[in-house]
């Protein structure tokens, strides 16, 4: 996985100047919105990276190493590109309408995870939704299903 990350990151930095990056992995776009979910409060702490990495591993099935690599590589993608399209394009191409809500129950768990939703990254979470053609109702629901499994109440 370690040698497909760096090429993956190869085939990214040959984009001309001015083009939308070119992304080729799911989970390369998966974890640059989630990095972009955690930028929203303009802090960007511990806690987000701990949940984006322990989210890379379990749901995204990644190595440790391999997952801090991915962080790295989606840190550097998110701060490259202004639009959520690219990334939100990939996902909705790529994941099944269940593999869809699954990862909104990931980004979900990610703007939790500060134990608090700032409103910049609650409107951030329905741009993204549309974006992926995840209704409002299905939303709310992973909503509550990421705050239950992070013990929180809405």
């Amino acid at each position: 996985m370690f040698g497909r990350i760096k090429e993956l990151l190869s085939e990214l930095t040959k984009q001309p100047e001015g083009s939308l990056v070119s992304h080729s992995d799911k989970k390369v776009a998966a974890a640059a919105l989630m990095v972009e979910a955690a930028r929203m409060d303009e802090d960007f702490g511990s806690q987000e990276r701990e949940k984006i990495i322990e989210l890379i591993e379990n749901r995204l099935g990644l190595s440790a190493d391999d997952s801090q690599e991915l962080l790295a590589l989606a840190e550097e993608k998110s701060g490259e590109s202004s639009q959520l399209f690219g990334f939100t394009r990939v996902i909705k191409s790529s994941y099944s309408p269940e593999e869809r809500l699954d990862f909104m129950e990931m980004m979900w768990e990610v703007v939790y995870a500060d134990g608090e939703l700032h409103h910049f990254e609650g409107s951030l979470m329905r741009r993204i939704a549309g974006l992926l053609y995840v209704s409002d109702h299905d939303n709310g629901t992973a909503r509550k299903k990421a705050l239950a499994r992070l013990g929180l109440t809405g």
